[in-house]
């Protein structure tokens, strides 16, 4: 490999590059951090976040925002806690706690298309209103109406493997395939660079709006069905900042919110970068206060290397 190509390997890869370096600091300073209990530790931390980002990263493609997501998560627990409490079992509550989500991140989608109402104004009203509605549904109370083998959703393990972080990966593979190898993900990524040259070429630019905040909404419901079923109960309170977490990820993976740039590939990364980063600064007893100004730092760092990669390659 030449020197020039190396380079050029380098700037493609300097995310990876980066965590590669952070993982060899934290295993010279905190000699627990290489162990296999702490790694599967950062995987499991990290996945029910991780399912919302890649979810969010097809609405940053697309050019839009959803900040409901955060609340969708909590709303779906108590949701599946209601219904179960008032005997349904949980092969049917998840599908329809699924198909609730489904329908809040869908809403987003029709007033963007129908009305043109910016999705940070719709997503943010449902915000604040769904967090209302899960603290409506219980009464400002955790609801526990769970079977005591349904915690395996959320705290079980698979060949030593926590449940979690394997639909963590699959939904990776899922939207991995989805956005690289069909038709479909080329048309978020027609839409988020142009729209209207996606319209004028004949794509359903307002089909596809809709179905990404819809499959985004799923998403935020199935990690919320994990989370609930990880505390065993439905709680209005929990995934506060899960919104801004996911799309710190985005941020940090690659993608412009400018729209049409980003690789779902770059959100695994990014996922994982940030719960590297917090697993080090516990393991280290950075305190929680510092933790916040360095993860803000980090989020800031990364949106100016990718404004110099953009007008490099621009």
């Amino acid at each position: 490999m030449t020197v020039k190509a190396l380079v050029g390997f380098l700037k493609k890869a300097m995310l990876e590059v980066i965590l590669l370096a952070i993982c060899l600091i934290l295993a010279w300073r905190a000699p627990n951090f290489f162990t296999p209990e702490n790694l599967l530790n950062i995987l499991r931390s990290v996945s029910m976040v991780g399912v919302i980002a890649f979810g969010m990263t097809m609405v940053i493609i697309m050019g839009e925002i959803d900040l409901s997501v955060g609340s969708a998560t909590a709303l779906a627990g108590c949701v599946l806690a209601w219904l179960t409490l008032r005997g349904a079992p949980i092969p049917v509550a998840v599908p329809v706690t699924l198909a609730v989500g489904c329908g809040i991140g869908a809403l987003t989608g029709v007033m963007r298309v129908a009305f043109s109402v910016p999705s940070f104004i719709t997503s943010l009203a449902l915000y604040t209103g769904l967090r209302g509605l899960a603290l409506m549904i219980t009464k400002g109370f955790p609801i526990t109406s769970f079977p005591q083998w349904f915690n395996f959703v959320g705290g079980g393990y698979v060949l030593g493997i926590p449940f979690p972080a394997l639909v963590f990966l699959a939904v990776f593979v899922a939207v991995f395939f989805l956005m690289n190898y069909t038709t479909f993900g080329r048309t978020v990524y027609a839409v988020g660079g142009n729209a209207e040259a996606a319209r004028l070429s004949g794509m359903r630019v307002g089909i596809v709006r809709i179905t990404v905040f819809g499959v985004t909404g799923a998403l935020a419901a199935l990690s919320g069905i994990m989370l609930a079923a990880r505390i065993m109960s439905g709680t209005p309170t929990v995934a506060q900042g899960w919104e801004l977490d996911a799309i710190a990820a985005v941020i940090i993976g690659g993608t412009s919110f400018t729209g049409g740039v980003g690789t779902v590939w770059g959100k695994l990364i990014g996922v994982i970068f940030i719960g590297v980063i917090i697993n080090g600064m516990t393991l280290l007893n950075v305190p929680i206060y510092t933790q916040h100004v360095m993860r803000g730092a980090l989020i800031l760092i990364a949106v100016l290397i990718n404004r110099l990669q953009e007008r490099r390659s621009g």
